[in-house]
C-alpha cells in the first residue's frame, strides 16, 4: 500500500532518459529510483503483450527499488460497446488486470469509453453492470486490482468526474483515476482551474467515497491545449494555463495522498518539478 501521507510522483510510461539498455520497464522502474521518484504506471495502450515472466522481473525490480506500479489498460476499451464489441474490450480490461497484478500493479487505469451520443445515465446503467462484473470475476480470482476508470478531456467521451464517481459508489474495487489536466480542458472554456473549483471536487469525492478514500488518490497530471470541444493534447505543463500551484496548494491542504502520474511530453522533467513544489508548500 502507498503511505497514506505522501504523494507519490512519476510518469505515465517509460521515462525519456531510460537508457536503451535494460531499457523498457525494467530500465524504466531503475531510472526513476535514480530520479528520486517514488511509481510508474506502464503504458500498455496499445494491447498487452507481456509473458508472466517478465511480469515477474518487473515486479522483483519495482519492490528492489521501492517504486509503486500501476497500468494503463489499452485504449480499445469501451464500457458501452455493442453486444458484439464488448467481449473484446472487457478482455482487454480483464489482460492487463490478469498481467498487470502479475507484475505488482495495485491500480489499473482505463478509459471507459464514449457516450454515442446518448445521455450519461442511460449510458451508466450499461456501463456499471458490466464493470461490476469484471470486478467479480477479478476478486473470484485473487486479483485485488483497483480498477480505475479515468475522467477523460472531451465531452462526449464517458468519463466525467460524476461518471467515475457514480462507477465507483456502485463497485466496491473501483475507484476514479482523477486526471486534472482533462476536467480543465473538457468544458472546453477554460474553466476548472481554480482553488474553489478544485476545493468543491476534492469536497464532492470525500462525499461521495469517503475521506479514506482521499489517502489512496491515483491522479494524472500534466500541462494541457484545449479547444471549445475539449482535450486536443498534453503540454509541458509550464507552457500551459493550469494553474498547477494553487492545485497541488489544495491537495495538500485536504489532506490528499497517493500519487500523481505526469502525462506531460517531458515526462520525468515535469515529474520532478511537481515533486519540488509539493515538497516546498
Amino acid at each position: 500500500m502507498d503511505n497514506p501521507t505522501t504523494m507519490l510522483f512519476g510518469t505515465v510510461g517509460t521515462p525519456i532518459s531510460t537508457p536503451k539498455k535494460p531499457g523498457g520497464s525494467i530500465g524504466a522502474i531503475q531510472t526513476l529510483k535514480e530520479l528520486n521518484l517514488g511509481a510508474l504506471e506502464l503504458g500498455w495502450v496499445q494491447s498487452v503483450r507481456v509473458t508472466e515472466e517478465k511480469c515477474a522481473e518487473i515486479n522483483k525490480t519495482s519492490l528492489d527499488c521501492s517504486i509503486k506500479i500501476s497500468v494503463h489498460a489499452p485504449y480499445y476499451i469501451n464500457l458501452n460497446a455493442d453486444e458484439e464489441e464488448w467481449p473484446k474490450s472487457r478482455q482487454r480490461l480483464m489482460d492487463a488486470a490478469h498481467y498487470g497484478s502479475l507484475a505488482g500493479a495495485t491500480d489499473i487505469i482505463f478509459h471507459p469509453g464514449s457516450y454515442f451520443e446518448r445521455p450519461a445515465q442511460d449510458v451508466l446503467k450499461v456501463a456499471i453492470p458490466r464493470l461490476a462484473d469484471c470486478v467479480a470475476e477479478l476478486r473470484k480470482a485473487g486479483n485485488l486490482a483497483t480498477l480505475r476508470p479515468e475522467t477523460m478531456g472531451k465531452s462526449a467521451m464517458l468519463g466525467s468526474f460524476e461518471d467515475t464517481l457514480s462507477m465507483s459508489k456502485e463497485i466496491e474495487g473501483v475507484l476514479p483515476c482523477l486526471d486534472f489536466a482533462h476536467l480543465h480542458a473538457r468544458p472546453g472554456d477554460g474553466s476548472v482551474n481554480s482553488s474553489e473549483e478544485w476545493k468543491t471536487l476534492i469536497d464532492l469525492y470525500e462525499k461521495a467515497l469517503g475521506q479514506n478514500s482521499l489517502k489512496k488518490l491515483h491522479i494524472h497530471l500534466s500541462g494541457i491545449e484545449y479547444s471549445p470541444k475539449g482535450e486536443k493534447n498534453h503540454l509541458p505543463i509550464r507552457e500551459s494555463d493550469l494553474n498547477i500551484n494553487q492545485l497541488l496548494e489544495i491537495l495538500k491542504r485536504t489532506g490528499c495522498a497517493g500519487r500523481i502520474l505526469c502525462e506531460s511530453p517531458i515526462l520525468e522533467e515535469d515529474a520532478q518539478f511537481m515533486q519540488e513544489l509539493w515538497n516546498s508548500l
